[in-house]
């Protein structure tokens, strides 16, 4: 077995229920033609149940709109054949993460099935005291959350996919994203009882227009039936961008600057939150969150992601 793998061409395709538009704040709303397209012919299941037609009577209009726009890949924008989905060539890029994982912040282990010795993505031993294995950083340092799951490496070639989400307006990616998040953190799903994203600060939510976490979030919440609260964690303060800081940088960047709305604080507490973003690096930022929602009474934390780095 192996906790990295790549999808070749013949990989499972995941075509989940596609967004709707939102203009709530701090979320953020999908434009375009697409995004309404995708609105008319899907809907979101019940907690449990699979994504269904929701206007199965408009069918033929979405078939004509598929002529006028195309299904096209999420990352390099080649014609596949439904919406959501990603070409070959794309998908056998993209780097899967699957067990063994620590049990805390989900590095995947590497090791031989002839041996049985096993160690982390990053060469430290594992330890399987309560319940699963735990990387050396996580035995050494705790992480406030309890467990942390992601789709996909981080790296060359997951990063045109992550950064068109983030940058680029690609915000139809939101409902596939979270489909695949789902199927990773299935476990986190399961046991979650509120959905929060890892909020922006309100002047890089202007700039940018949307919290690509809130999209996740809202993506996820809905699949599964839970209670999502965009603005229930607040960045009070601006941090600069922490994409070449270090790991003790982005510990002091993000020191502090998070809190819980008081006005959403009853929705927290004594609930399992699941704490959403994009990308996790050093892990600082959902740190960060995550003590301040302890602060606030959460019973416990757990984040889901899209993608994470890892180190070589």
């Amino acid at each position: 077995m192996a906790a990295l793998w790549r999808a070749g061409p013949s990989a499972e395709r995941l075509h989940p229920a596609t967004p709707q538009i939102d203009r709530r704040p701090g979320l953020g709303h999908h434009r375009g033609m697409w995004g309404i397209k995708q609105t008319i012919a899907t809907e979101a299941p019940p907690r449990g149940q699979a994504p269904g037609p929701r206007f199965p009577l408009l069918r033929p209009v979405v078939r004509a709109l598929d002529l006028v726009l195309p299904p096209r890949c999420l990352g390099c924008g080649d014609l596949v054949e439904n919406q959501g989905a990603l070409c070959p060539a794309c998908w056998s890029g993209i780097t899967f993460l699957a067990e063994p994982q620590c049990r805390r912040c989900g590095l995947p282990f590497a090791y031989d099935e002839t041996a049985g010795d096993e160690t982390a993505g990053d060469g430290t031993a594992g330890s399987a005291e309560g319940g699963g294995l735990a990387c050396g950083a996580c035995l050494a340092e705790p992480p406030p959350f309890e467990r942390a799951r992601a789709v996909m490496r981080y790296d060359e070639g997951s990063r045109p996919l992550l950064l068109g989400f983030k940058h680029g307006d690609r915000t139809e990616a939101a409902a596939p994203y979270a489909a695949w998040m789902a199927r990773s953190g299935r476990d986190l799903m399961a046991a979650a009882e509120v959905v929060a994203p890892v909020p922006l600060h309100w002047r890089r939510l202007f700039s940018r227009r949307y919290n690509q976490a809130a999209l996740l979030a809202r993506a996820l919440a809905r699949r599964q039936g839970l209670p999502e609260v965009p603005d229930l964690l607040l960045r009070r303060r601006a941090t600069p961008s922490q994409g070449r800081l270090t790991r003790s940088e982005r510990q002091r960047n993000v020191a502090g600057a998070f809190a819980v709305n008081p006005r959403r604080a009853k929705l927290l507490k004594g609930r399992r939150l699941l704490l959403v973003d994009d990308v996790m690096t050093t892990g600082a930022t959902v740190a960060a969150c995550s003590r301040a929602a302890l602060k606030a009474g959460a019973a416990a934390v757990d984040v889901l992601l899209l993608a994470r780095a890892l180190r070589d």
